[in-house]
């Protein structure tokens, strides 16, 4: 294959699937042999990832790039959107947070300004992301580039720059995704194309029905007539598989006290379960942190947010928030500050990572995020915080309860610690991170827990102090079972698509003649 062949996975609508489908490409034509990368121009997700250079990605693209065994960059995600309070989101630029804008200053005509970054500039962004993936086209044989919400948004289309406008731009091949578990997934893809300006529907070249339960011939049938009636056939249908646990971008899919994504628990490898409670704080980032506890055997973890849900529960995480201070207020109006107060004084594990770390501590000073000034936190920890302007990036390690230990950094708040055990140090010995006190740990190390030696330790000292008889599982391995994930992923392109199709549109481009489907965009 020639370079630079890439491929636009657009979705029907929000978790339609196409993290999904992208990532499964990315891992089938890896394992043809070929040098693979995913993109996506324009991100808005409070699940994000710091790259080895410190630059900050959307976690999904972080996972793409595992799909396709590959170093992630900022290149993969030029832009990234990390919704705040007031409608407002911080825009992280080639992996830099550049400033605070509002959806009509980013989307609309009007022009913001940001330490020395225009935006509201459909032109300008557009040429970033379009450098950025003419980049990644030049140093690798396929890019397979995942749009954004629906490309059908017609309010959105003049600044689009991540479905069609791009699509558009660099001549890609579309494939828009639906997700037939919703239900209307015919309708879904007609409309979605009959809703696109001329131009743009030149460049969809067909479709993929995503989570699909029963019987394929029963759909053959529907398949033909929209083939007939758009012009474009159907590339695959994936069927519905439960426990990919894939990161996600959008939001959780299940439930405020659901299990964490939609897997069942293994049976304990010692005498007991483990029951791990996460509280849903608002702005909730990164909150794959707790992936790593849901792998373990024998350990539950549910989302909550309600004081009564505490009860039972061995382990209470707080993890982190775009709104350290919003958060707080939230924790105290629903009961939930004093339930973790009376768990630490009850010597009941707790812990704090990231922003869920700051609110443990005695007091947040913040000019920056929330602009509240001077805050009481809950003053588990002998923690003071301050707000910088500027963001810590970075993917330290080190070693904590005997084990080695690895994760990443992102936070604008920096803590000064005055007391109790330092968390995570150096191979010297030296304090690095994060603070302990009795059974209440914090930490702003995102991923920690996905190091197994150290997980396994921290669930130990977690079980001992609960009383309850868990044992961790000696041979969970967290990457390997990502692995196994990300090969489902390619395993069903591999076996549910029309492959051959696919690798016509990466390395032929946009077929000719696709037929226009009335009536368009509206003017």
């Amino acid at each position: 294959m020639s370079g630079g062949g890439g491929l636009l996975v657009a979705g029907t609508t929000s978790d339609a699937g196409k993290s999904v489908v992208t990532a499964g490409i990315c891992r089938w034509l890896t394992r043809k042999g070929l040098r693979v990368a995913p993109f996506k121009a324009q991100n808005m997700s409070l699940n994000s990832y710091v790259t080895l250079d410190g630059a900050e990605i959307g976690r999904a693209q972080a996972m793409q790039a595992a799909a396709a065994r590959t170093e992630p960059s900022a290149l993969m995600n030029p832009v990234l959107l990390k919704p705040g309070g007031d409608r407002t989101s911080q825009v992280v630029l080639l992996g830099k947070p550049v400033g605070e804008m509002s959806a009509q200053g980013y989307f609309g005509r009007r022009t913001g300004e940001g330490q020395g970054v225009r935006f509201g500039r459909r032109e300008e962004l557009l040429e970033t992301v379009a450098g950025c993936l003419e980049e990644l086209r030049r140093t690798h044989d396929a890019v397979v580039c995942e749009g954004a919400g629906s490309p059908a948004e017609i309010n959105l289309r003049r600044s689009d720059i991540v479905n069609m406008g791009l699509a558009r731009a660099c001549r890609l091949p579309v494939v828009v995704v639906g997700d037939i578990d919703r239900g209307g997934v015919f309708a879904s893809l007609f409309g979605t194309t009959a809703l696109l300006a001329p131009e743009d529907q030149e460049l969809v070249a067909g479709y993929l029905v995503n989570k699909f339960r029963g019987d394929v011939s029963l759909l053959e049938p529907g398949l033909e007539m929209l083939r007939g009636l758009t012009g474009r056939p159907t590339l695959g249908v994936l069927p519905f598989r439960h426990g990919l646990g894939i990161d996600e971008e959008d939001g959780l899919r299940v439930s405020l006290r659901g299990a964490v994504r939609d897997s069942s628990v293994a049976a304990p490898h010692g005498a007991d379960v483990l029951r791990v409670a996460v509280l849903a704080v608002p702005l909730m980032s990164n909150f794959t942190d707790v992936d790593a506890l849901a792998a373990e055997p024998g350990v539950v973890v549910r989302f909550c947010d309600r004081a009564e849900e505490l009860a039972d529960a061995d382990l209470v995480v707080v993890p982190g928030t775009r709104g350290t201070v919003g958060a707080l207020e939230w924790l105290r109006e629903r009961g939930l500050a004093d339930a973790v107060a009376r768990r630490a004084a009850e010597g009941r594990p707790v812990l704090g990572i990231c922003g869920g770390y700051q609110l443990l501590g005695e007091r947040i000073e913040d000019e920056v995020e929330s602009r509240a000034g001077l805050v009481d936190g809950l003053g588990l920890l002998p923690v003071r915080v301050r707000f910088a302007h500027g963001k810590t990036l970075a993917r330290p390690h080190g070693t904590a309860l005997g084990e080695p230990v690895e994760g990443y950094e992102i936070h604008h708040g920096v803590a000064e610690v005055h007391g109790g055990e330092g968390f995570f140090r150096s191979a010297g010995g030296g304090e690095l991170d994060g603070c302990r006190v009795g059974a209440v740990w914090g930490t702003h190390w995102h991923g920690s827990l996905e190091s197994d030696g150290f997980r396994r330790a921290f669930l130990r000292r977690v079980a001992a102090d609960a009383g309850r008889a868990f044992e961790p599982a000696p041979d969970t391995r967290f990457a390997a079972l990502r692995e196994e994930q990300l090969d489902l992923l390619g395993d069903l392109i591999e076996e549910h698509a029309d492959t051959a199709a696919l690798l016509r549109l990466i390395e032929e481009g946009v077929p000719e003649g696709l037929p226009f489907v009335p009536p368009g965009a509206p003017p």
